[in-house]
């Protein structure tokens, strides 16, 4: 699947990973391949995603997350 990671500045990360690890409003939540349609709000935390078994954190003060086929879209600020 598709990650693309965007700030108001810059395109922070676009690429294949295998899992994304996001922190949800209500809770962390983990994205795979083929992933059910959602919305979900994020707080300050670590998206945490794989690519070939190595794993990369990104933090972020919060933002919005998008996941629709295959492609997980996360604004953050």
């Amino acid at each position: 699947m598709t990650l693309k990671i965007i700030s108001a500045e810059k395109v922070e990360f676009e690429g294949k990973v295998e899992s994304v690890t996001l922190p949800g409003a209500l809770g962390s939540f983990t994205a795979l391949e083929n992933h059910a349609a959602l919305l979900s709000s994020l707080v300050a935390g670590d998206v945490v995603y794989s690519i070939g078994g190595e794993k990369t954190k990104v933090a972020i003060r919060g933002g919005v997350a998008d996941i629709n086929k295959n492609v997980v879209s996360v604004c953050i600020y």
